[in-house]
């Protein structure tokens, strides 16, 4: 698929070289000869495998943060100050 992309990549950029006019097709949801494409398969267990890709990644990002943000005020790189709290 990557060779075909290429060489098709290849022959409009000589095309273009050439100054010619150039008509684009657009064959993603038809097959050459005009038909239309059947619907593709649907995928089973679509927001089971969502909620699996998306909730470790958020408590993974969760506790990154949290570590590091133990690391900074234990160096005392980053200590929130306390004169903001005094709007008295």
């Amino acid at each position: 698929m990557t060779v075909s992309r290429l060489s098709r990549l290849f022959a409009q950029t000589r095309i273009l070289t050439r100054q010619e006019k150039v008509i684009q097709k657009r064959t993603a949801t038809t097959t050459p000869t005009g038909a239309i494409l059947p619907e593709p398969e649907k995928q089973p267990f679509g927001l089971l495998s969502l909620v699996a890709a998306v909730v470790p990644g958020l408590l993974i990002g969760a506790a990154i943060s949290k570590n590091i943000a133990n690391f900074l005020e234990e160096n005392e790189l980053f200590v929130p100050s306390d004169d903001d709290d005094d709007d008295d």
